[in-house]
């Protein structure tokens, strides 16, 4: 069982409303959805497309409702554009993130992703050359010293369609970034999504896992996506995730290994649905009752 001193629940609001594709939960209002958040017994959260700008105003908000910011998604481009632009947007990012009590950041590489466009998952990811691989580690090591400086601890979110996506890819990474000032963003999701051993990269480097999303998978959307060579997108729309407790993972051996290595910070469960057919509130509660039941949280 993890520890509840040490270790605390948020849910993401790509449930309510998605980011790459609005029309999913247009409908849903922010006030909705951080109700719900805490209504379903939730008290973090990572920040969405209709969340107030102003820091002071989101504060207020969640803290009426127990609420607090975990994190926040960062697109950095450091394989094509210059290090000084991405550093410059990072650091407002983090400052917002510093503001609202955030204590990690998660940035996804996205130079060369597929994962907002309509090229097949399966097929179409780009695999980066030796040059790229030591000018993205570089990078990532830069903006790591920068997050620490400012009290914030980097991570990466290893995703579909991105570069970094397999196992191979968060081993080659891992080995080349400093511990001090980088950490993983552990998804299991996406580790099952693509094939790989999500309790083998969980084991390996969960000593240097700072934030960690929940995302359950259903294998037989999955098979439909490989077959019919459709887009991450495409994939989202039909259900290819949901959350703990709904689909083929069974979370208590991950569990089990945060717990022994006596994890701390946030797990967060994150599952992007189409909202008209899985009822955030109902999916939200059903995770939450999963993850008391198995983690004791």
């Amino acid at each position: 069982m993890l520890d509840k001193n040490k270790v605390k629940l948020g849910i993401a609001p790509i449930a309510w409303t998605n980011d790459d594709m609005p029309d999913l939960g247009a409908e849903n209002t922010f006030e909705q959805c951080v109700s719900e958040m805490a209504l379903a017994g939730y008290t973090g959260c990572e920040v969405g497309n209709k969340y107030p700008k102003d820091p002071a105003v989101l504060k207020k908000a969640l803290e009426l409702r127990g609420m607090q910011i975990c994190n926040a998604w960062f697109s950095s481009f450091l394989l094509t554009r210059p290090y000084e632009q991405v550093e410059a947007d990072f650091i407002k990012h983090i400052t917002f993130l510093k503001e609202m009590g955030a204590k990690v950041v998660g940035i996804s590489e996205q130079s060369y992703s597929i994962q907002g466009t309509d090229k097949p998952i399966f097929e179409a990811k780009y695999v980066m050359n030796d040059a790229e691989w030591d000018r993205l580690c570089a990078g990532i090591n830069k903006l790591g010293k920068v997050a620490k400086d400012m009290g914030i601890a980097l991570t990466l979110h290893h995703h579909m369609g991105t570069v970094v996506q397999t196992e191979a890819e968060i081993d080659r990474l891992m080995a080349n970034t400093d511990p001090e000032v980088f950490s993983l963003l552990y998804d299991s999701g996406h580790l099952a999504y693509c094939g790989e051993d999500y309790l083998s990269v969980l084991r390996k480097y969960v000593k240097r896992v700072k934030h960690v999303h929940l995302k359950d998978i259903r294998p037989a959307v999955i098979e439909k996506v490989k077959a019919e060579h459709l887009s991450f997108l495409q994939g989202v729309r039909l259900g290819t995730f949901t959350v703990p407790g709904d689909g083929a993972i069974d979370f208590a051996p991950i569990f089990d290994i945060l717990a022994d290595a006596g994890y701390e910070g946030y797990v967060l469960v994150e599952a992007e649905q189409d909202p008209a057919i899985a009822n955030p509130l109902e999916y939200a509660i059903k995770a939450r009752t999963y993850i008391a039941e198995k983690a004791g949280l």
